[in-house]
This record gives structure tokens, C-alpha cells and sequence, in this order.
């Protein structure tokens, strides 16, 4: 046998081996190649309503943002950056805007340790738990329509339950849909869907090892040493999470003071001026006044002012939130 036959013996195996190698390879690309278009085709619905439904209204609004456009009239112009020019000399905004932040700034920390009080209670091992949860849940899905006219009943001055309950005790009616007290009302009907954060908060609850609970106990410590130092560090995305959508909802949040107005004129809608917020401001302008452009401005503002909220939040809740992962699996 000569040295080529040999050679050629001796090569066969290398390329029966090649040859099973690339037949293995076809069927692994073409599952990969059909896991790929899976997910695509999963995912298409969801890209083409954000397309239409969030990134095309931005974009269209963006544009009017720099027009007089007013709803109706062809007879628009082009002014430019005119109408961010006026917002920021507007004081009514300015106003409007701080409401809405005072409004966030008190509603969001409520909220959420209302939340997490409720969640803890229910975390316990009580009986008919599983009802509770459920009574508690409930008016979280309640529609803010709903919520907004039972809260306006509820208030109403002359045949409202409060003021009904105060009469028969001997105490004078109170305006409760009028300033100084609409606030208040207002700030109850967000407490009153605590348990939307409720529901959020006892996952997390449940998340938290009970062998950290059993050794805290075993040290000595008390209970509100155990929550504090245990509990609440690991629920700290759980609550960072809440923050940064509470702060987002309740800058946005429109339809219970409209629902419960002052007075109403003109069939337009006054609400009181404690809850004359920075979204009742955008309202009046886009459907009181018709000026599409200058409203669609100050969304635009508003948006630009949340992203910077949220960044600040997560810049300095960088060192204070505690993610629980496992080692096995960053390998």
C-alpha cells in the first residue's frame, strides 16, 4: 500500500466526523432559527400596539407640541419652541406642578406602608386568611370611575354617609368636596386601593427566608427588630419597585378629582384649588380651552420631569436596596 492510499484510509474517519458534525449543526441552526421567529411572532402584537399606540401618539403629540394647533381649526401655525417658552413663564403650571408633586410626595409613602401594614396582617397564619386577602384586594380592581362617584356620594355635602353620621352626633356638615378638606378626600381614595400594593408587598413577604427569621429569634431579637433589620432590606426592590410607580401614578392621577368637582359651570368642570393638579391643568387646556399644542407641551414636560424623578430615585436607592441573588446563578 502506498503512502497516498494510506493517507486516504486514514482521512476517512476525520471526514465522516466532519460530515456528522455539519449534519448535527443543520438541525441545532435550524431550532434556533425556529425558536427565534417563535419569539418574534409572540412578541409582534405587543410591538406593533406600542408602535401605534405609544411611540406614534408620542411623536404625533411632539409635533403639535410646537403648533397652535386647537382640535378643529385648519388654521394653525408653527411657533416653535413657543409654547414651552410660555409654560415656563406660566405660574398656574408652576402651581399645578408643585400640587402634584406634594400630592405625590405624600400619597406614595402612605400608600405603600398602608400596603406593606396590610400585607404583614395577612402574612400571619390567622384563619379565613385567604378571605381577608380577598376583602382587602377588592377595591383595587374597583374602576377609578367607580371609585371616584362612591367617593363623591360618600362626601357629598348635603346627602353624603359622612356628613349623615356627623349630624346625628350633633356636629355641623363639612364641605368635604371643597377646600380645605378635598385633599384629604382626595388622599383616602388612593389609601382606599392600598391593596393593589397590598398584593405586591405579600410576595415579597413570602420571598423572605424563614431560616433568617428562625435565627433572629434564636439571637434574642425582637419582633420590630426582625422586620426592620431582615425583612424590610429584602423586600427593598419590592418597595423601590412601588415608588417609582407610585410616583408615576400619582403625578398622572386625574379622574377622582374630576369626578368630584366643586362646582360646574359652563358644563365645564371646576375642581377645587387644592387639587387643581398639573394633569387637571393639561385637561383644561386640551378640552376647556382647545389649546392642543400648548397641552400637548406640558406632557411632554411632564414626561421629561418623571424620567428625571425616576433617575434620581434610583441613583440614591442604589446603596440602600438589596437584591438577593444566587450565587450559583452568576456561573
Amino acid at each position: 500500500m502506498t503512502v497516498d492510499q494510506m493517507s486516504t484510509v486514514a482521512d476517512r474517519p476525520r471526514a465522516a466526523t466532519a460530515g456528522r458534525t455539519r449534519s448535527a449543526e443543520r438541525p441545532r441552526s435550524t431550532m434556533t432559527a425556529r425558536r427565534h421567529r417563535a419569539f418574534y411572532m409572540f412578541v409582534a402584537p405587543w410591538i406593533v400596539g406600542f408602535l401605534l399606540l405609544t411611540i406614534v401618539p408620542m411623536a404625533y403629540a411632539l409635533w403639535l407640541s410646537f403648533t397652535t394647533f386647537d382640535g378643529i381649526s385648519p388654521n394653525w401655525h408653527y411657533v416653535g419652541l413657543g409654547n414651552y417658552r410660555e409654560l415656563m413663564n406660566d405660574s398656574v403650571t408652576w402651581d399645578s406642578l408643585g400640587r402634584a408633586g406634594l400630592f405625590a410626595l405624600v400619597s406614595v409613602p402612605l400608600s405603600i406602608i398602608a400596603g406593606l401594614g396590610l400585607a404583614v396582617l395577612v402574612n400571619r397564619p390567622i384563619r379565613a386568611r385567604g378571605l381577608f386577602r380577598t376583602l382587602l384586594y377588592l377595591p383595587a380592581v374597583v374602576p377609578p370611575v367607580g371609585a371616584g362617584i362612591a367617593f363623591k356620594n360618600l362626601f357629598d355635602q348635603n346627602a353624603g354617609a359622612t356628613n349623615g353620621v356627623l349630624t346625628f352626633f350633633g356636629f355641623d356638615a363639612v364641605g368635604w368636596l371643597a377646600d380645605p378638606y378635598a385633599r384629604y378626600v382626595l388622599i383616602m381614595t388612593v389609601l382606599w386601593g392600598a391593596g393593589n400594593i397590598m398584593i405586591i408587598s405579600l410576595a415579597g413577604l413570602q420571598d423572605v427566608p424563614r431560616e433568617l427569621h428562625e435565627a433572629a429569634r434564636i439571637d434574642g431579637a425582637s419582633s420590630w427588630r426582625t422586620f426592620r433589620s431582615i425583612t424590610v432590606p429584602l423586600l427593598s426592590p419590592v418597595l423601590l419597585f412601588q415608588t417609582v410607580t407610585g410616583v408615576i401614578a400619582s403625578v398622572q392621577t386625574i379622574m377622582p378629582m374630576l369626578l368630584a368637582p366643586l362646582a360646574t359651570t359652563g358644563g365645564l368642570t371646576t375642581v377645587p384649588q387644592s387639587n387643581y393638579t398639573y394633569m387637571i391643568h393639561v385637561f383644561s387646556q386640551y378640552f376647556a380651552l382647545g389649546r392642543y399644542g400648548y397641552a400637548s407641551a406640558l406632557l411632554w414636560v411632564l414626561f421629561v420631569l418623571i424620567l428625571i424623578a425616576t433617575g434620581l430615585i434610583f441613583r440614591f436607592t442604589s446603596g440602600v436596596v438589596f437584591y438577593n441573588v444566587d450565587p450559583e446563578a452568576k456561573k
